[in-house]
């Protein structure tokens, strides 16, 4: 999934706690007191429609961010509305041949069925506790723990959220914190433990110390 959606002065766009999640991790983190301002208005980007933004991610698994933009851009031209019932009244065989895998296609179609049949609580996820969201995701084919965790983060902007699979967050906390050593999952933790509550906010900002222009 592409981290890189941020915008400028969009106050409509801005998650309501990011002002101040910024502001509080200044004050306790020393690392963040330096990064977050070489990013003056930069902010996370919510992400369309709970459909669209998990069809996206699995679209875009184990490949590149410029592969899995042009796939993305193939499958809008079979599926450009992108809900459930285009998908399945579209088919397999017409995914397949945008360039998707059997396995993906497979997903995305059984995703399509778990939004159409209503297996899913699309409507009760913002009140649901993060965990009770994951648990529900995870249980359709090709959505992992990770793909949950992306969703929490760019589709309900939940700010509390610590990927801890996360190729970026790991090269972040290792480059920022351990001068390019590796981490481990409880480097992690222990780092993430000065975040809280907005281990979304300081996640965000590790992607973004990754930026080629920071290199």
């Amino acid at each position: 999934m592409n981290k890189n959606s941020v915008v400028r002065n969009d106050a409509l766009q801005v998650p309501a706690y990011w002002e101040n999640a910024k502001i509080e991790l200044m004050k306790r983190d020393r690392i963040l007191r330096k990064l977050i301002p070489q990013f003056g208005d930069l902010y996370l980007l919510g992400r369309d429609d709970p459909f669209t933004t998990l069809t996206r991610s699995i679209i875009a698994q184990q490949i590149s961010g410029a592969s899995a933009n042009l796939l993305w851009e193939k499958y809008l031209g079979v599926c450009p509305k992108s809900t459930p019932n285009e998908v399945l009244s579209v088919g397999k065989d017409r995914l397949l041949s945008c360039g998707l895998s059997k396995r993906k296609t497979d997903y995305i179609l059984d995703l399509a069925g778990h939004f159409k049949d209503g297996s899913v609580h699309v409507d009760k996820w913002v009140e649901m506790s993060d965990e009770a969201v994951i648990a529900e995701l995870i249980q359709i084919r090709g959505i992992s723990r990770w793909t949950a965790e992306m969703f929490l983060i760019f589709n309900l902007l939940r700010p509390n959220i610590l990927p801890l699979d996360d190729a970026g967050l790991i090269s972040g906390i290792s480059k920022n914190y351990f001068s390019g050593e590796p981490v481990s999952r409880i480097d992690i933790r222990e780092v993430a433990a000065n975040w809280e509550p907005w281990r979304t906010v300081a996640t965000w900002y590790m992607w973004r110390s990754l930026d080629e222009k920071l290199a």
